[in-house]
């Protein structure tokens, strides 16, 4: 397998005559190089005595052979170390670094960016016991500091210290410095780990002095004492939280980037579309826009030692909506996210619903990072990934419906306990290490705001519907662009900036669906407004009766309106019903240009690529509405397409790496009026081209 796919690989020997030759004039992510937009990921590691041939040398040709084409360099950078043995240690970096050059691949570095660990230091020395721990650490709001030891998370082991530093504290100069020393060695990127307010121990940091002189010199006010959303003073506080870290990954970016312009940052992000972002801080679409920093997204799955082989359908689609989200808050940036699976069959079907998504893939099995589910499956899935690469990274979405994903809704909207990362809360009997702790409210099902958005994802990917998700920080018109369709599930926080955009898009000739019981009835800090920001686009003001539903006309556009939550119904019943009013608004104002025949558990995307449409298709049909063993069912379907005036269809072909070549393979089709149809059957992940001239 592995001599088939590899001459397809950049530097490897000639591209294959189908693959699509790469646009020079894109603009999409132009500060990132190629290498960076194309990556296939996975760990790499050595010990401090390795020896560059014996050692070194060894992990990379066999990564190499597995189709990776970028190494996360992995080694001691979460141990506390002496300036002496940091600057040892980057001499070996250096010398791995070059000989993965020599290789053709790249390096990035894994760093951890607030986190500290100290070998042996709960009875030992310690960074917080004998070093500036004890002033640089979090604290939480009653002022204790934000340190455990060994046996609370499984990457601290027994008898180690976590100490968890202040992002305002001296660290941030002294983290600064070790990545400029880090940036002079060559290697081409670094990872910075979840630059966060850990909550494992406690929650709500930072309360540290640092953290109240930040925020009061940012804010003019006081830090609050207690967690509580209906105190102002907090509220502002969770905002802060957000801007702070994200101006602590820029500085990351800008100090690497000092001493090697061409050095890209990648941060690793724990945080997606539900609430977790609240209350550790990291909201990853803040830096939507920034130049030189994009993500690696941590895309947990349903269980540590269990990956998705007990998801229900639902919880699929709630896998499909953060791989989406990732996608969106990282901008025209790669988005590299987490490829996580237990076994080779779970495994390759959450890197395809990783590709259809757009992002890159990086393939580990849970929860070791230093470890591939299965190097068979790895080599065949990525083989198929660099013989695609334009198609998959290159290709404009087809999509004409948009999500909106409001990050001050997410915060201040009925806050809840749980993170509502999933639906199912109760682990099958006998899976040990499920993603939540068997409190229903952890479900999104659970949650106001998360489970409107999750349920609208939800029908879309049902209906065969493309969307695209759209981040809210950062908004401007052109990012409305190219939809006919927003959908604002439970739109309540919204800033003065953002309803002036969603105004403009309404009044251009744009559809809304406004869903929940308060439309746009809080600021971008969760405080009630005196009037509605969108009442003009609603049709009603807060002195009027909340009308059930509405249509109204504004400008060239119409607003729809829904008081209750149909999405959240759709969501926890899949009730037709619901299905059907929200899919309404798309049916009247924007038919999508592509249809399936086939069951509803079939994921589509859609994408253009010069003369090609791009169709992905991702089966998940072997999974019901309650846990069940995992499987593989082959579904076979109708992919329908319009074709424009002026154009014919000249081929068709189906690419998969579910078979034993990567290459395209020609079906037939049909053309009957303004469109063409094409027969397949998927058995994980499809990829049909149609080429139109």
């Amino acid at each position: 397998m592995t001599s088939q796919l590899l001459p397809f690989l950049p530097g490897g020997g000639p591209r294959p005559a189908w693959a699509h030759a790469p646009d020079a004039g894109r603009v999409a992510g132009a500060a990132f190089p190629d290498w960076a937009r194309y990556a296939r990921l996975a760990d790499g590691t050595f010990d401090d005595d390795a020896d560059p041939q014996r050692d070194m040398l060894p992990v990379i040709s066999a990564l190499k052979a597995q189709n990776v084409s970028v190494i996360e360099l992995d080694t001691v950078l979460s141990n506390w170390l002496t300036d002496q043995q940091f600057t040892a240690h980057m001499a070996k970096v250096k010398g791995f670094a070059d000989l993965a050059h020599t290789a053709g691949m790249r390096v990035v570095m894994y760093y951890p960016s607030l986190e500290l660990i100290s070998p042996g230091g709960e009875k030992g020395p310690s960074f917080y016991k004998n070093s500036s721990g004890k002033d640089w650490v979090q604290r939480g709001l009653d002022g204790r500091p934000n340190v455990f030891y060994g046996g609370l998370v499984v990457w601290v082991d027994p008898g180690d210290e976590s100490c968890w530093l202040s992002p305002n504290s001296p660290w941030r100069d002294y983290y600064l410095a070790r990545i400029r020393a880090l940036a002079a060695t060559g290697v081409d990127a670094i990872w910075p780990d979840v630059p966060i307010y850990f909550d494992g121990a406690m929650s709500w940091c930072d309360a540290s002095s640092w953290a109240a002189a930040a925020f009061k010199a940012d804010t003019g006010l006081e830090l609050p004492r207690t967690a509580d959303f209906a105190n102002p003073g907090f509220r502002r506080y969770v905002e802060w939280r957000h801007r702070n870290l994200s101006q602590f990954q820029l500085d990351i970016a800008a100090a690497g980037r000092s001493v090697n312009p061409d050095l890209v940052t990648f941060v690793e992000t724990v945080t997606m579309d539900y609430q977790y972002a609240s209350l550790i801080g990291l909201d990853g679409a803040q830096l939507r826009r920034a130049e030189g920093v994009s993500q690696v997204w941590e895309v947990d799955i349903l269980g540590n030692y269990d990956g998705m082989r007990h998801a229900t359908a639902s919880d699929w689609t709630c896998l499909i909506s953060m791989y989406k989200y990732a996608r969106a808050a990282s901008g025209t940036k790669p988005a590299w996210a987490f490829s996580y699976g237990w076994k080779a069959d779970d495994a390759s079907l959450v890197m395809a619903e990783l590709l259809a998504a757009g992002c890159n893939p990086y393939e580990v099995k849970s929860p070791f990072k230093d470890q591939s589910t299965d190097t068979a499956m790895r080599t065949r899935m990525f083989g198929f990934v660099a013989a695609h690469q334009e198609r998959l990274f290159d290709a404009v979405s087809g999509a004409t419906v948009g999500v909106y994903h409001s990050s001050a809704s997410r915060d201040f909207v009925s806050p809840v306990q749980g993170s509502g990362m999933y639906v199912n809360t109760k682990p099958p009997a006998g899976v040990t290490d499920w993603w939540s702790f068997e409190s229903s409210e952890e479900s999104c099902t659970q949650q106001k705001w998360l489970g409107e958005f999750r349920g609208t994802v939800k029908a879309l990917v049902y209906a065969h519907v493309p969307f695209d998700t759209v981040p809210s920080p950062g908004l401007d018109i052109a990012d409305l662009a190219r939809y006919r369709v927003l959908y604002l599930p439970n739109l309540q926080a919204v800033s003065d900036p953002e309803a002036d955009v969603l105004r403009s898009f309404v009044g251009g000739g744009g559809t809304v669906v406004i869903t929940g019981p308060a439309p746009t009835a809080l600021d971008a800090f969760g405080t009630a407004r005196t009037e509605y920001a969108l009442a003009d686009v609603l049709g009603f003001r807060r002195a009027d009766p909340v009308p059930a539903t509405s249509r109204h006309a504004f400008g060239a556009g119409t607003c729809w309106y829904f008081k209750d939550l149909p999405g959240l119904s759709y969501l926890s019943r899949t009730d037709g019903p619901s299905a059907d009013r929200l899919l309404e608004p798309v049916r009247t104002a924007a038919p999508p240009a592509v249809s399936l025949t086939g069951d509803h558990r079939i994921h589509l995307e859609l994408s253009h690529l010069g003369d090609d449409t791009v169709v992905q298709l991702v089966n998940f049909t072997a999974f019901g509405e309650s846990p069940a063993p995992f499987r593989t069912t082959p579904a076979a379907c109708t992919v329908s397409l319009e074709v424009p005036a002026g154009r014919q269809v000249t081929a068709a072909a189906v690419s998969s790496p579910d078979g034993a070549s990567p290459a395209p393979v020609p079906v037939p089709w049909k053309v009957g009026g303004t469109t063409v149809t094409v027969d397949l059957t998927v058995i994980q992940y499809s990829l049909l081209t149609v080429t139109m001239r």
